[in-house]
């Protein structure tokens, strides 16, 4: 940057990914690169007892996919990108962060980031979570799928039609979700296509996730949210099944309970933060979904992906005199 020359500050939005963005070997080079990350990966260690870190540099794969441990995870990563950022700021982008939402399980890494919940209390909350979860889907066994060129309200015509189906997430325009039983799910896939729909993308999950078939889940995990201290977050979150910005802890709280088994909202979310003028966006953690569905929503948005050291690269550069 030239002498004299003065940065502008931007308002951004802090984006965090769901369960799906795991991989073998998320995180390593961060954890490599960054004090800050191996502190943060080998606390994640310590809480939940197990080499985490292990699992998720070196795998197996099967293991990492398992509900209860990539949700871990992703949420592990996420907040050691984030502090990385955080901790080694990008020259060329000086920013001030207004709201924070993430892609379902996402939701509680932008927690964390907003000073609402710990990293030690919100990486206990997700893992039971994904416990749960893994519980209710043995239990109710169930199916995802993915509805490509469909109008919501169209999906909605099939999901009645056919019965034990629901919207699980709304996560961009063309692009509907819905959870059910697996017999359903797959007639459901098959009708969808013969109405019209692009594409039926059966999901490669264990259970049919934002559904009644997820009740169980919710109300285990509404006993441990319950035993837990929110704090009000520095700037608003917005809620998945809300699509609404909140920085009351009991609220918060109530819609993390709702969130289990209702549907997510999450592109009803950045329109009312682009609604606040936010076009920047910052997605920390693994993988490039959201970006993907950010272009989806509006092309004009920009999104800066901080999930390896490559992307912080700049920083360990001195600057130029």
């Amino acid at each position: 940057m030239v002498e004299g020359e003065q940065k502008i500050t931007q308002d951004v939005a802090y984006i965090f990914p769901g369960q799906g963005a795991q991989y073998v070997g998320m995180g390593k080079d961060l954890y490599d690169a960054y004090p800050v990350c191996k502190e943060i990966f080998d606390k994640a260690n310590q809480i939940l007892k197990f080499d985490l870190t292990k699992l998720c540099f070196e795998g197996p794969k099967e293991d990492l996919t398992i509900t209860s441990n990539s949700q871990v995870a992703i949420l592990t990563h996420s907040i050691a990108a984030l502090k990385a950022l955080e901790t080694n700021p990008l020259p060329d982008l000086q920013y001030i962060p207004k709201f924070a939402l993430g892609l379902s399980l996402g939701e509680y890494s932008a927690l964390i980031a907003s000073g609402c919940l710990s990293f030690e209390e919100g990486l206990r909350l997700v893992r039971k979570r994904g416990e749960f979860m893994d519980m209710a889907a043995k239990k109710n066994p169930g199916k995802m799928v993915s509805i490509i060129g469909m109008s919501v309200q169209d999906v909605e015509g099939l999901c009645k039609g056919i019965g034990s189906c629901e919207i699980a997430n709304i996560n961009c325009p063309g692009q509907v979700v819905v959870s059910g039983k697996a017999t359903n799910i797959e007639l459901l896939a098959g009708l969808a296509k013969d109405k019209g729909a692009k594409r039926a993308i059966l999901l490669d999950v264990s259970g049919a996730f934002h559904s009644d078939l997820m009740t169980p889940a919710k109300d285990k995990l509404e006993k441990e949210i319950e035993n837990v201290e929110f704090k009000a977050p520095i700037y608003p979150i917005i809620s998945n099944v809300t699509a609404k910005p909140t920085q009351d802890p009991t609220e918060i709280k109530q819609n993390l309970i709702k969130q289990v088994n209702s549907r997510t909202l999450f592109e009803a979310s950045i329109r009312y933060v682009m609604d606040q003028g936010i076009k920047t966006y910052i997605e920390a953690g693994p993988g490039t979904v959201l970006k993907g569905l950010l272009r989806k929503i509006d092309k004009s948005l920009q999104v800066i992906n901080i999930e390896k050291a490559e992307h912080l690269k700049p920083l360990q550069q001195e600057p130029q005199a």
